[in-house]
């Protein structure tokens, strides 16, 4: 049986009994089970470099389980009920904290498999140290969701098209980049997007100093409880 499929019917048995707070323990996992996991409202741990987050932030939420094999093989069980507003984004983060002047580069690889069903987008969050910018790019999403701000017109940058969305959440600048076309796999080259925000707009200072590359899945619904794999990621900046 494959190790998702144990997943599954492991989160199956265990989802009635889940809420916020609670924890599966790693003793009872079967031997072919994760590394690591858990259920609570804020549980995170680090491996290998990234920072991996439950982050269940939003009102109205239901059960949410992470679970990982590595710092870049990891998943989510979720079960939020069918009501608006996004209720999580469990996420994993590799910290760069070097200014967009002097990054050399900063890409990454993404490979997911996430549901047919539900409200989420499947996106990369980054944020400077300050927390006064924050750019999300989308590489797939479903369902009612969509982007703070106005659009601002359409792009081709780190080998994507996107269509940009600029504005406020009330404490930050949020600029949005959802791809032109939904993607489960491929490589983002985050650098030339950078450039493009400071440089080609004026949005931001090219001084910023770029703090946190997230990325994972922001979910509004997921009713009866789905799964989003993230079968692959890398972060490298220097």
């Amino acid at each position: 049986m494959a190790r998702n499929t144990i997943r599954r019917i492991t989160m199956a048995v265990l989802a009635p009994a889940l809420a916020l707070g609670a924890t599966v323990g790693l003793a009872s996992a079967p031997a072919s089970a994760a590394v690591w996991n858990t259920c609570e409202q804020w549980g995170n741990t680090s491996l290998d470099g990234y920072k991996l987050y439950n982050n269940i932030w939003g009102s109205g939420a239901g059960s949410q389980c992470t679970w990982a094999n590595s710092g870049t093989s990891w998943g989510v069980w979720a079960d939020h009920p069918n009501t608006g507003g996004i209720k999580s984004y469990p996420n994993s983060t590799k910290a760069i904290n070097k200014t967009i002047d002097s990054l050399g580069r900063l890409t990454s690889t993404y490979n997911v498999s996430v549901p047919s069903s539900g409200a989420y987008n499947t996106s990369y969050d980054i944020w400077d140290t300050d927390h006064q910018y924050e750019i999300m790019l989308w590489v797939n999403d479903n369902g009612a969701v969509g982007p703070i701000g106005t659009w601002q017109g359409s792009v081709t940058l780190g080998g994507h098209g996107w269509n940009v969305y600029k504005g406020t959440n009330g404490s930050n600048q949020v600029f949005s980049f959802l791809r032109t076309s939904d993607s489960t796999s491929g490589t983002v080259d985050i650098k030339p997007i950078l450039n493009w925000i400071a440089y080609t707009k004026g949005w931001m200072p090219g001084s910023e100093t770029i703090g946190d590359v997230q990325f994972g899945y922001e979910i509004t619904s997921s009713a009866g409880g789905l799964d989003f794999t993230t079968n692959n990621l890398t972060v490298n900046g220097g």
